[in-house]
């Protein structure tokens, strides 16, 4: 049986907050991605044509791909992703925004930051 210490496999979770100061330029990018999409079909095409269009959220969503954030860093291969993304109300100073909330239980989990 595999232990922590000798796992090959690792969950990295990131929750990020952004704020998008030039929707129309999010939504454009988007836009131009959807179109130099050669592999996406006519009807897939429309479909997030028209999602990234109606929803900055989606717009972001289809623009941030896990593998670029990973596909540079030495010795892993991605296994396994997914994202979302959704307009939400922010107030960095409410408590409701403890970045550490998640991570109580792992805290003592080797390699993490705390």
């Amino acid at each position: 049986m595999s232990t922590p210490e000798t796992s090959r496999f690792v969950r990295l979770r990131v929750e990020l907050v952004l704020e998008v100061e030039d929707a129309d330029g999010l939504t454009k990018a988007a836009l131009r991605r959807i179109a130099g999409d050669p592999d996406l079909p006519g009807e897939e095409r429309t479909q997030a044509e028209v999602a990234v269009t109606e929803d900055t959220a989606e717009a972001l969503a289809y623009l941030v791909d896990p593998f670029d954030l990973v596909s540079e860093v030495p010795g892993i291969e991605l296994q396994q992703a997914s994202w979302s993304s959704e307009r939400i109300s922010y107030d960095p100073d409410s408590p409701d925004w403890d970045l550490d909330e998640d991570d109580a239980e792992g805290d003592d989990e080797e390699g993490g930051i705390g």
